[in-house]
């Protein structure tokens, strides 16, 4: 998982303020409001207000701000959390792959795994830096490992990521076809504009495309990892097979984490930019 990042100059236009009513002042872009007119009948924010100032949020945390000023490079860098968001997703599985595969016995791999996790999100509690994305981390190792410790199987240490795809996916999927793209939600809260991009057929095509590859990586993961689980779960508990199967899981899990989530948040950024040019100075 990656971690909380932020950081983002931002370019202000200058207004006078005692020449702008007090309730028609401009709001700068990093505030979480709601547009006035995306609120229901009785004046309360619409769900889809309140989703895309969600996903926004989100996204604004993770260092994903279209208004802000920075290079993709930096951009896809904090959206990994950079050197320690890097080392917070990789080092718990990679010690449980190494660990498992060359000693052959899953509670030494499993607790090495745990204990990574709880020393990164003690550390970030020490220093008092957020620590949600740590402690959620650390939440699905433990319960994972649990699982994994329960029935003694190394592949079902890898169920809750299956899961997490699973929900991610569908979500991204279902929000497309419905014409309420994620990214269109999340963008329109981040520039402001509420969801008049639906108005908008360049910007519905470009975020309705960009929702079905984040779906098809949710996907591919899945089509990618399923048969390696079926296969270590059909084979017998502690044989050859069953060990190798489930290592082979754990490699393709590293490959596939933050090996395609970087390229892809790239490609979502250039994209989401080009539909916002910064005005020329």
């Amino acid at each position: 998982m990656t971690d909380d990042r932020r950081d983002a100059a931002k370019a202000e236009a200058s207004v006078d303020p005692s020449a702008v009513p007090a309730d028609e002042k401009a709001v700068p872009a990093n505030e979480a409001t709601v547009p006035a007119t995306e609120t229901d009948e009785r004046g309360e924010p619409s769900t889809s207000a309140l989703l895309g100032a969600a996903l926004g949020g989100a996204a604004r945390r993770a260092g994903l701000d279209p208004s802000a000023e920075a290079t993709t490079g930096h951009v896809v860098w904090r959206a990994m959390g950079g050197w320690r968001g890097v080392l917070e997703s990789v080092l718990p599985s990679l010690a449980f792959l190494i660990i498992y595969t060359v000693g052959k016995e899953l509670l030494p791999a499993l607790l090495v795994s745990v204990g990574i996790a709880v020393v990164f999100t003690a550390v970030r509690l020490i220093m008092r830096q957020p620590a949600s994305a740590a402690i959620g981390g650390l939440v699905a190792t433990g319960a994972a490992a649990a699982l994994a410790l329960w029935t003694g199987r190394a592949e079902d240490n890898f169920i809750w990521g299956f899961l997490t795809n699973g929900i991610y996916g569908s979500a991204f999927l279902v929000s497309a076809l419905v014409g309420w793209p994620l990214i269109g939600l999340a963008v329109g809260f981040l520039m402001n504009e509420g969801t008049k991009w639906r108005t908008d057929p360049r910007k519905r095509r470009v975020f309705f495309w960009l929702s079905i590859a984040w779906a098809g990586l949710f996907a591919l993961r899945l089509a990618v990892q399923l048969p390696l689980y079926f296969g270590a779960s059909a084979a017998v508990e502690g044989s050859p097979e069953q060990i190798q199967l489930a290592s082979a899981l754990a490699t393709t899990k590293l490959i596939m984490g933050l090996p395609l989530f970087a390229p892809l948040v790239a490609v979502t950024w250039l994209a989401v930019r080009a539909l916002y040019p910064r005005p020329a100075e």
